[in-house]
C-alpha cells in the first residue's frame, strides 16, 4: 500500500522508542538511528563536512559544538531531485548571521524523504525518533539543556520536528513549523502532526494553503501557539505563473519545480528575511477570517494581538491557537505597513457599485507613498467603507492623504444621466505598526468630492483630532521596551 501508515506504525515504533530512549545511557542502542546530524559552519553552510553521531561523544568535541550557546536544528521535507535544495545553506547562513556563535545542525534524511510522497509522509515518524534520540543523546550524554534547542521544519519536516518533540524527555524550547505539509496531515492526530504541545512555544507560518483541505500542499488548520498566515496564507505575491516564468527563462529549467514550490517555500524566505533585517521585522494581526483582515478591522495590537513574524516573534502561549494576518512584498525584505482606512460616503442620488479601482496617496513626516492602489469591493451611497491599505514605504506620522476613484474598463451607460459623485467629509485611518489613530477633514470646505474618472480628493490632518498618543506610546513601549525584549530571549 502506498498510504502512510501514520497511527500503526507509530504505535508499535513509539513502544520500541520507550523502551530504548528512557532508560540508562549503556543500554540506549542507536544502531537504528538513520539520520545523519551535520553540524554545518557560517564559513561552509553549503556542505556537510562534520556529523555529529548519536552515541559517540567524541564528535561533538571533535565538529566543534558549543556547549554554551543555542543549537537550531533545522529538517527539510519532501525532495524529488534525493538532494538538499537550495533554501538549506541560506538559512544556515541567516541563523549564523543572526546568532553567530549558535550551533546550526541540518538533519538528513534524504533516503528517506525521496521516496513516493505517502511513503516519505510516513517516515517522519522514524524521522522524528531519530531526532529526539539525538536531543535525548546531547541532554543525557554532554548535559546540553533542552532549552536551548530550537527546531526548524519546513513542509514534512515540520511534522518531524514535532514528533521529535513529543518523543523527548523534555519539551525543547521552540519548534518552528515552515509551511508544514498538509496530504495526510490535515486530518491526523496531535502524536502524528506538528501540535502545540510539541514545545515550550511553537509557531507556525502557513503560505500554501490552496485547495481542498487534505489536497493543499501545506496545512490549512492551526497547529502552533501562533499561526501565521501571511497574504491569507493561500498564495504568495511574485509566485504567479508569469513571474515563474520568467525567472525559468533567465536561469534555466533546473528552477522548473519553483512554480509548485515558490509559495510552499515562502515560508522559509520570510523566515530568513526575520533573521536578516532585524530593523525591518514583519507585523502580523489576529483575526478571525481573512475577509475581516482586508478591510483593515484586525489591526489591534491590545492584549497581544499582534505579534512579530519570524525569529523575533513575542512567545504568547494561549489555549487556542492565535490565527494572524499580514501582507507583504513579493521580494525580500517583505516588510510593509498596514492601515485601515474609514471613509463615510455621502450623495445625492442613490448610488451603487462593485468592484471599483481607486488610487490613495499616502504623505508624512518621513515620507510619502503615491498612488497606491486597490479595489473597493463595494461602494454605495450614505455608508461607512473599511479597506486594508499597505505601502512598504515608511511615511511616518500621516500629514495628509489623496483619494481618486479611477474611470473602471467597463463602460457604464449610468455615466450619461447620474452624477456618480460622492461627497466625503472625513477619512479616519489607523496605522497597525504604529497604532496611531489619524482623523483626517477635507481640505478645501466641508467636503471633497468623488467623483468616477475625477481628480483626486485632498484630506487634511484634523485639527480637532482627539489625540490617541496615549495607546501609541504604550505600544511603541512594548515593541521596543523590556517587556517585548524578555518574551524574546
Amino acid at each position: 500500500s502506498t498510504q502512510p501508515c501514520l497511527t500503526t506504525c507509530f504505535n508499535i515504533s513509539l513502544t520500541f522508542f520507550f523502551a530504548t530512549g528512557n532508560t540508562t545511557e549503556g543500554i540506549v542502542d542507536y544502531s537504528n538511528v538513520e539520520s545523519k546530524f551535520s553540524l554545518r559552519t557560517a564559513e561552509v553552510p553549503d556542505d556537510d563536512l562534520c556529523y555529529i553521531v548519536p552515541g559517540q561523544p567524541d564528535t561533538v568535541a571533535g565538529c566543534s559544538f558549543n556547549l554554551e550557546t543555542q543549537t537550531f536544528v533545522v529538517i527539510h521535507g519532501w525532495t524529488v531531485t534525493g538532494m538538499f535544495e537550495s533554501w538549506v545553506p541560506k538559512l544556515v547562513a541567516a541563523l549564523y548571521k543572526r546568532e553567530p556563535t549558535a550551533n546550526v545542525i541540518v538533519v538528513d534524511w534524504l533516503n528517506r524523504a525521496q521516496q513516493h510522497y505517502p511513503t516519505s509522509a510516513a517516515y517522519t515518524k522514524l524521522v522524528g525518533q531519530d531526532v529526539a534520540k539525538f536531543v535525548n543523546w546531547l541532554e543525557n550524554e554532554i548535559g546540553y539543556p533542552w532549552e536551548k534547542v530550537h527546531l526548524l521544519g519546513y513542509s514534512l519536516g515540520a511534522h518531524v520536528a514535532g514528533i521529535a518533540g513529543f518523543l523527548t524527555n523534555h519539551k525543547v524550547h521552540r519548534i518552528t513549523g515552515l509551511d508544514p505539509a498538509g496530504p495526510g496531515f490535515e486530518f491526523a492526530d496531535p502524536q502524528s502532526t506538528l501540535s502545540p504541545d510539541d514545545a515550550n512555544f511553537v509557531d507556525v507560518l502557513h503560505t500554501n494553503t490552496r485547495g481542498s483541505p487534505d489536497r493543499s500542499i501545506g496545512i490549512q488548520r492551526p497547529v502552533g501557539h501562533v499561526d501565521i498566515y501571511p497574504n491569507g496564507g493561500t498564495f504568495q505575491p511574485g509566485c504567479d505563473l508569469q513571474n515563474t516564468m520568467l525567472m525559468i527563462a533567465t536561469t534555466g529549467f533546473q528552477n522548473m519545480d519553483q512554480i509548485v514550490k515558490c509559495s510552499h517555500e515562502r515560508s522559509i524566505h520570510l523566515f530568513i528575511d526575520s533573521l536578516v533585517n532585524k530593523e525591518k521585522q514583519s507585523m502580523a494581526y489576529r483575526c478571525n477570517k481573512k475577509e475581516a483582515f482586508d478591510k483593515g478591522l484586525c489591526l489591534s495590537c491590545r492584549k497581544n494581538r499582534c505579534n512579530t513574524l519570524g525569529y523575533q516573534v513575542n512567545k504568547v502561549r494561549s489555549r487556542r491557537s492565535a490565527k494572524m494576518y499580514l501582507k507583504t512584498r513579493e521580494m525580500m525584505p517583505f516588510k510593509v505597513f498596514h492601515y485601515q482606512v474609514k471613509v463615510h460616503l455621502f450623495s445625492q442620488d442613490k448610488l451603487e457599485f462593485t468592484e471599483q479601482p481607486m488610487k490613495m496617496s499616502l504623505y508624512g513626516t518621513d515620507g510619502e507613498a503615491e498612488a497606491i492602489a486597490f479595489t473597493l469591493p463595494l461602494l454605495y451611497s450614505n455608508t461607512t467603507v473599511s479597506f486594508l491599505l499597505t505601502t512598504d514605504v515608511n511615511v511616518g506620522d500621516l500629514l495628509k492623504v489623496t483619494l481618486q476613484w479611477e474611470n473602471d474598463s467597463l463602460f457604464s451607460l449610468s455615466s450619461w444621466w447620474s452624477s456618480n459623485k460622492f461627497w466625503v467629509r472625513r477619512l479616519r485611518i489607523k496605522s497597525g505598526e504604529t497604532q496611531a489613530k489619524v482623523i483626517f477633514s477635507a481640505k478645501n470646505g466641508e467636503f471633497a468630492f468623488l467623483s468616477r474618472g475625477g481628480d483626486h480628493a485632498v484630506f487634511v490632518k484634523s485639527k480637532d483630532q482627539q489625540s490617541s498618543r496615549k495607546e501609541e506610546r504604550r505600544h511603541k513601549r512594548k515593541m521596543q521596551g523590556s517587556l517585548f525584549t524578555k518574551s524574546t530571549e
